[in-house]
């Protein structure tokens, strides 16, 4: 074996030592092949299961792959959403042809996330396009706060993941993106930019192939990433300026900051300056900023983790705050804190819904996700027939009329074309164009 692999964990070892690395990536045998919602990329790209993983390989040039392998770690340290990098695998050859074969990047597959191509097959409603649009702009603003330059931003090069009632979205495609200190408001707007351009195209692909109604503006619903995006980068950045009553006032601008799962780090107060109301009285003014803390994004759901255990997406960890909440005020005295009543929520409340899921169901949908869609399925229940619904039954009720026509989401596997074998499915390499190394 002469190929050199440069690999994340030694848990990876065993399975890519495994792996017929001096075959070109489209001679890989089909029973190592898994199927998945297809991606447009110009590199070839598998998808391979192999000791109870499922792993995407892609054939890109070395330098690119160390790049990409490195880029996608540091995300990941600073906590910013995106695919687990497994391996480089370099120096390869095809002893048979005694050719040199293009060094391959190895992710892990993200269990429950979607193509944005694969959530259109089933909602084509312009609401389910803004959704995506703001967890895509959510998505950058957090790049954008770790000083991290995408330089490809577009629907195609992100993973999606149902949270509630919303989704969170992934970075896929990390060929491009740079670190910088600091990221230059140049580079940020042109990013903004690239999203605009490439959303507007990828849409406009959408409308072509039906999957969105023709008499849809997808020119202004791909130019509204550009006003989410400065919407949220004002909010998480511009100084406030406040009157009066300073603290209500600052304390509902953090509220709103943490709602979009955004901590916050060093808050600065100034007395800016102290003027005479219409009335005469005084009114102090305050300058205020506050740091977004980068390294502490998903505010709810870390609450959730501390006090539960349950690691889940940011607007799932709301809701099931909120429903800790209602259970708290139901079943115990108001001297009691969130703390006190979390493991007795968890184990009478949230585990038995959960476990009531059938076995051939559990790979649906993420647990959080069908307690937030049964806890849907009882509200609705109950307004339609003017009753009221224990959570229990609206678990059966989901169980049995809603989850069983929903797809397999943790891994959506679909049938191979016989005459078209050389690109299947890939949901971590979507619309992926071979952009040299921008290094």
């Amino acid at each position: 074996m002469s190929e050199r692999m440069s690999v994340q964990s030694p848990a990876y070892a065993k399975v890519l030592l495994g792996l017929p690395w001096a075959i070109p990536l489209a001679d890989w045998p089909s029973e190592l092949l898994s199927a998945f919602p297809r991606g447009i990329s110009r590199h070839t790209v598998r998808l391979i299961s192999a000791g109870g993983m499922v792993l995407a390989v892609k054939e890109i040039g070395e330098t690119v792959a160390y790049h990409e392998y490195r880029t996608l770690k540091r995300l990941r340290e600073l906590d910013i959403p995106c695919v687990k990098p497994v391996a480089v695998i370099a120096q390869r050859t095809n002893d048979a042809r005694a050719e040199e074969l293009t060094p391959c990047l190895v992710t892990e597959h993200l269990e429950f996330s979607l193509p944005y191509r694969d959530v259109f097959s089933r909602s084509l409603s312009p609401a389910t396009v803004n959704k995506l649009i703001r967890a895509l702009a959510v998505l950058l603003v957090r790049l954008h706060l770790a000083n991290f330059y995408w330089g490809d931003v577009s629907l195609s090069n992100t993973l999606f993941r149902r949270d509630a009632d919303a989704f969170s979205a992934y970075l896929v495609d990390a060929e491009t993106g740079e670190f910088h200190a600091p990221l230059s408001e140049g580079r940020r707007l042109y990013d903004v930019e690239v999203a605009r351009v490439n959303i507007i195209g990828e849409l406009m692909d959408l409308q072509a192939g039906g999957l969105i109604d023709g008499d849809v503006d997808v020119i202004a619903l791909g130019n509204a990433v550009d006003a989410m995006y400065h919407e949220l980068w004002g909010l998480m950045t511009e100084e406030l300026v406040v009157e009066g009553d300073a603290f209500k006032q600052i304390a509902e601008h953090i509220e709103k900051i943490n709602s979009l799962g955004f901590d916050i780090g060093e808050t600065q107060i100034t007395h800016e300056t102290t003027r005479r109301a219409e009335d005469g009285s005084t009114v102090d003014v305050y300058r205020v900023s506050i740091e977004p803390s980068v390294f502490s994004t998903g505010f709810h759901s870390r609450k959730l983790k501390k006090l539960t255990g349950l690691d889940v997406q940011d607007r799932q960890a709301q809701r099931l705050l909120s429903e800790m909440e209602v259970y708290r005020a139901l079943h115990h005295s108001d001297t009691h804190s969130l703390e006190d009543v979390a493991l007795d929520w968890l184990v009478n409340r949230y585990e038995p819904v959960v476990a009531l899921t059938p076995a051939s169901l559990r790979t649906k949908l993420e647990p959080a996700q069908v307690f937030h869609e049964i806890l849907d399925h009882r509200w609705f229940i109950s307004e339609n027939e003017k009753r009221y619904v224990s959570l229990e039954e609206a678990a059966k009720s989901y169980f049995d009329t809603i989850l069983p026509a929903r797809p397999d989401e943790a891994r959506i596997y679909t049938a191979l074309h016989p005459d078209d074998p050389d690109e299947p499915d890939d949901p971590d390499d979507l619309d992926d164009p071979d952009i040299p190394d921008s290094s």
